[in-house]
Protein backbone atom coordinates (compact mmCIF):
# COMPACT_ATOMS: atom_id res chain seq x y z
CA UNK A 1 0.00 0.00 0.00
CA UNK A 2 1.61 3.66 -1.25
CA UNK A 3 1.43 6.35 1.48
CA UNK A 4 1.88 9.56 1.83
CA UNK A 5 2.66 11.46 4.97
CA UNK A 6 1.83 15.00 5.94
CA UNK A 7 4.51 16.51 8.99
CA UNK A 8 2.84 18.82 10.88
CA UNK A 9 4.70 21.95 11.47
CA UNK A 10 5.50 21.83 14.47
CA UNK A 11 6.55 17.91 14.29
CA UNK A 12 8.55 19.30 11.75
CA UNK A 13 10.57 22.10 13.64
CA UNK A 14 10.39 20.04 17.35
CA UNK A 15 9.61 16.86 17.62
CA UNK A 16 10.78 15.06 14.12
CA UNK A 17 11.36 11.58 16.13
CA UNK A 18 7.66 11.59 16.14
CA UNK A 19 7.11 11.46 12.26
CA UNK A 20 10.35 8.67 11.84
CA UNK A 21 8.18 6.15 14.42
CA UNK A 22 5.32 7.12 12.57
CA UNK A 23 7.13 5.99 9.31
CA UNK A 24 8.77 3.08 11.16
CA UNK A 25 5.61 1.37 11.88
CA UNK A 26 3.91 1.89 8.89
CA UNK A 27 6.46 0.07 6.74
CA UNK A 28 6.56 -2.73 9.46
CA UNK A 29 2.82 -3.41 8.22
CA UNK A 30 3.62 -3.67 4.76
CA UNK A 31 3.38 0.08 3.31
CA UNK A 32 5.56 1.77 1.19
CA UNK A 33 5.96 5.50 2.88
CA UNK A 34 6.40 8.72 0.60
CA UNK A 35 7.40 12.32 1.95
CA UNK A 36 6.73 15.22 -0.20
CA UNK A 37 9.64 17.37 0.57
CA UNK A 38 8.08 20.32 -0.86
CA UNK A 39 5.19 20.20 1.72
CA UNK A 40 4.49 22.76 4.51
CA UNK A 41 1.29 23.88 6.46
CA UNK A 42 -2.02 22.69 6.54
CA UNK A 43 -3.44 26.23 6.62
CA UNK A 44 -4.90 26.09 9.93
CA UNK A 45 -3.10 28.72 11.64
CA UNK A 46 -3.68 31.44 9.38
CA UNK A 47 -7.91 30.35 9.04
CA UNK A 48 -8.04 30.14 13.16
CA UNK A 49 -6.67 33.54 12.85
CA UNK A 50 -8.84 35.20 11.00
CA UNK A 51 -7.02 35.52 7.63
CA UNK A 52 -9.05 33.41 5.26
CA UNK A 53 -7.80 34.13 2.23
CA UNK A 54 -3.99 33.68 3.24
CA UNK A 55 -5.12 30.57 4.76
CA UNK A 56 -6.34 29.16 1.62
CA UNK A 57 -3.08 29.83 -0.68
CA UNK A 58 -1.70 27.66 2.02
CA UNK A 59 -4.47 25.16 1.88
CA UNK A 60 -4.29 25.17 -2.04
CA UNK A 61 -0.40 24.50 -2.26
CA UNK A 62 -1.70 21.37 0.11
CA UNK A 63 -4.35 20.34 -2.44
CA UNK A 64 -1.26 20.56 -5.09
CA UNK A 65 1.15 18.93 -2.76
CA UNK A 66 -1.06 16.01 -2.21
CA UNK A 67 -2.74 15.52 -5.37
CA UNK A 68 -3.25 11.61 -6.21
CA UNK A 69 -5.02 8.59 -5.07
CA UNK A 70 -3.14 7.84 -2.55
CA UNK A 71 -3.22 7.74 1.91
CA UNK A 72 -1.98 10.45 3.63
CA UNK A 73 -1.14 9.75 6.96
CA UNK A 74 -0.60 12.44 9.67
CA UNK A 75 0.55 12.69 13.43
CA UNK A 76 -1.92 15.05 14.22
CA UNK A 77 -5.69 15.06 14.64
CA UNK A 78 -5.44 18.58 14.51
CA UNK A 79 -4.24 19.02 10.90
CA UNK A 80 -6.77 16.20 9.42
CA UNK A 81 -9.46 17.40 11.36
CA UNK A 82 -8.74 20.76 9.32
CA UNK A 83 -8.44 19.50 6.28
CA UNK A 84 -11.52 16.98 6.50
CA UNK A 85 -13.73 20.08 8.14
CA UNK A 86 -12.73 23.27 6.86
CA UNK A 87 -11.52 22.41 3.40
CA UNK A 88 -15.07 21.74 2.19
CA UNK A 89 -16.28 25.70 3.54
CA UNK A 90 -12.78 27.32 2.01
CA UNK A 91 -13.65 25.61 -1.36
CA UNK A 92 -16.90 26.14 -1.42
CA UNK A 93 -18.64 25.97 -5.14
CA UNK A 94 -14.93 25.99 -6.56
CA UNK A 95 -13.58 24.19 -9.24
CA UNK A 96 -11.64 21.98 -6.96
CA UNK A 97 -14.66 21.04 -5.03
CA UNK A 98 -14.38 17.11 -6.07
CA UNK A 99 -10.92 17.50 -5.28
CA UNK A 100 -11.13 18.39 -1.90
CA UNK A 101 -13.54 16.08 -1.29
CA UNK A 102 -11.91 13.35 -2.01
CA UNK A 103 -8.73 14.65 -0.45
CA UNK A 104 -10.83 14.14 2.71
CA UNK A 105 -11.97 11.04 2.41
CA UNK A 106 -7.87 9.77 1.98
CA UNK A 107 -6.67 11.68 5.13
CA UNK A 108 -6.04 9.76 8.17
CA UNK A 109 -4.56 10.69 11.84
CA UNK A 110 -2.02 7.51 12.12
CA UNK A 111 -4.28 5.58 15.13
CA UNK A 112 -7.16 5.70 12.83
CA UNK A 113 -5.68 4.64 9.66
CA UNK A 114 -3.74 1.40 11.90
CA UNK A 115 -6.87 0.14 13.10
CA UNK A 116 -9.37 1.30 10.26
CA UNK A 117 -7.98 0.68 6.87
CA UNK A 118 -4.43 -1.45 8.17
CA UNK A 119 -6.54 -3.52 10.36
CA UNK A 120 -3.55 -3.39 12.63
CA UNK A 121 -4.29 -3.22 16.50
CA UNK A 122 -0.63 -4.83 17.84
CA UNK A 123 2.20 -3.28 16.79
CA UNK A 124 4.41 -5.51 18.68
CA UNK A 125 5.56 -2.60 20.71
CA UNK A 126 6.79 -2.78 24.54
CA UNK A 127 6.71 -0.24 27.47
CA UNK A 128 6.96 -0.97 30.88
CA UNK A 129 5.02 1.19 33.17
CA UNK A 130 1.76 2.84 34.31
CA UNK A 131 -0.13 5.54 31.25
CA UNK A 132 -3.01 7.39 30.63
CA UNK A 133 -4.54 8.66 27.23
CA UNK A 134 -6.18 12.06 26.90
CA UNK A 135 -8.38 12.62 24.00
CA UNK A 136 -7.22 16.21 21.54
CA UNK A 137 -10.87 17.84 21.32
CA UNK A 138 -9.73 17.61 16.93
CA UNK A 139 -9.40 13.57 17.72
CA UNK A 140 -12.59 13.47 19.68
CA UNK A 141 -14.65 15.98 18.30
CA UNK A 142 -13.42 16.86 14.65
CA UNK A 143 -12.23 13.17 13.69
CA UNK A 144 -14.26 11.29 15.89
CA UNK A 145 -11.79 9.09 17.10
CA UNK A 146 -11.91 7.67 20.42
CA UNK A 147 -11.53 3.62 20.33
CA UNK A 148 -8.70 3.64 17.85
CA UNK A 149 -5.84 4.60 20.39
CA UNK A 150 -7.37 2.88 23.58
CA UNK A 151 -7.14 -0.33 21.56
CA UNK A 152 -3.70 0.33 20.11
CA UNK A 153 -2.71 0.71 23.91
CA UNK A 154 -4.02 -1.76 25.31
CA UNK A 155 -1.61 -4.08 23.36
CA UNK A 156 1.36 -2.51 24.30
CA UNK A 157 3.29 -5.19 26.68
CA UNK A 158 3.82 -3.83 29.87
CA UNK A 159 1.59 -1.04 29.79
CA UNK A 160 -1.05 -0.44 32.29
CA UNK A 161 -3.94 2.00 31.22
CA UNK A 162 -6.28 3.92 33.35
CA UNK A 163 -8.69 6.65 32.67
CA UNK A 164 -8.10 10.21 34.02
CA UNK A 165 -11.07 12.13 35.17
CA UNK A 166 -12.84 14.59 32.62
CA UNK A 167 -11.00 12.77 29.87
CA UNK A 168 -13.03 14.59 27.47
CA UNK A 169 -11.74 18.36 28.70
CA UNK A 170 -9.25 20.61 26.50
CA UNK A 171 -6.09 20.30 27.91
CA UNK A 172 -6.37 24.67 27.60
CA UNK A 173 -3.82 24.59 24.85
CA UNK A 174 -6.58 25.46 21.85
CA UNK A 175 -3.63 27.07 19.29
CA UNK A 176 -3.71 30.90 20.06
CA UNK A 177 -5.99 30.75 22.93
CA UNK A 178 -3.03 29.74 25.03
CA UNK A 179 -1.13 33.27 23.95
CA UNK A 180 -4.42 35.31 24.17
CA UNK A 181 -5.64 33.86 27.51
CA UNK A 182 -2.51 32.45 29.68
CA UNK A 183 -4.01 32.17 33.03
CA UNK A 184 -7.28 30.48 31.72
CA UNK A 185 -4.85 28.32 29.35
CA UNK A 186 -2.55 27.38 32.10
CA UNK A 187 -5.28 26.74 34.45
CA UNK A 188 -6.67 23.87 32.29
CA UNK A 189 -3.30 22.64 31.71
CA UNK A 190 -2.93 21.88 35.51
CA UNK A 191 -6.35 20.21 35.56
CA UNK A 192 -5.44 17.76 32.84
CA UNK A 193 -2.29 16.94 34.12
CA UNK A 194 -3.14 16.77 38.14
CA UNK A 195 -5.88 14.47 36.88
CA UNK A 196 -3.46 12.51 34.69
CA UNK A 197 -0.94 12.28 37.90
CA UNK A 198 -3.74 10.83 40.05
CA UNK A 199 -4.15 7.81 38.18
CA UNK A 200 -0.79 6.58 38.81
CA UNK A 201 0.64 7.47 35.50
CA UNK A 202 3.93 7.19 34.49
CA UNK A 203 2.84 8.11 31.08
CA UNK A 204 0.63 11.20 29.38
CA UNK A 205 0.41 9.62 25.98
CA UNK A 206 -1.98 11.40 22.79
CA UNK A 207 -2.37 11.63 19.38
CA UNK A 208 -1.39 15.63 19.52
CA UNK A 209 1.57 16.84 20.15
CA UNK A 210 0.35 20.48 20.07
CA UNK A 211 -1.32 19.45 23.37
CA UNK A 212 1.56 17.63 24.88
CA UNK A 213 3.97 20.29 24.10
CA UNK A 214 1.36 22.78 26.75
CA UNK A 215 1.02 20.04 29.38
CA UNK A 216 4.92 19.20 29.40
CA UNK A 217 5.39 22.76 30.02
CA UNK A 218 3.21 22.51 32.83
CA UNK A 219 5.11 19.32 34.15
CA UNK A 220 8.54 20.72 33.15
CA UNK A 221 7.54 23.81 35.33
CA UNK A 222 6.59 21.73 38.45
CA UNK A 223 9.08 19.65 38.15
CA UNK A 224 6.76 16.17 38.02
CA UNK A 225 7.85 12.48 36.73
CA UNK A 226 5.30 12.25 34.91
CA UNK A 227 6.08 11.83 31.25
CA UNK A 228 4.12 12.91 28.09
CA UNK A 229 4.12 10.29 24.78
CA UNK A 230 2.72 10.73 21.47
CA UNK A 231 1.57 7.54 20.22
CA UNK A 232 3.63 6.75 17.36
CA UNK A 233 6.44 7.07 19.58
CA UNK A 234 4.55 4.27 22.21
CA UNK A 235 3.81 2.37 19.09
CA UNK A 236 7.75 2.21 18.06
CA UNK A 237 8.57 1.26 21.76
CA UNK A 238 10.57 -2.15 22.09
CA UNK A 239 11.16 -3.73 19.01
Amino acid sequence: MNVQIFIPCFVDQLYPETGFNMVKVLEKFGCTVRYNGNQTCCGQPAFNAGFREESKAVCTKFLNDFKGSDYIVAPSASCVGFVRNYYPTLFDNSSVHNEVKALGARIYEFSEFLVQVLKVTDTGAVLKGNATYHDSCAALRECKIKSEPRELLSNVRGLIVNELKDVETCCGFGGTFAVKFPSISINMGEQKVENAIATGADYLISTDLSCLMHLQGYIDNKKYAIKTMHLADVLASGW
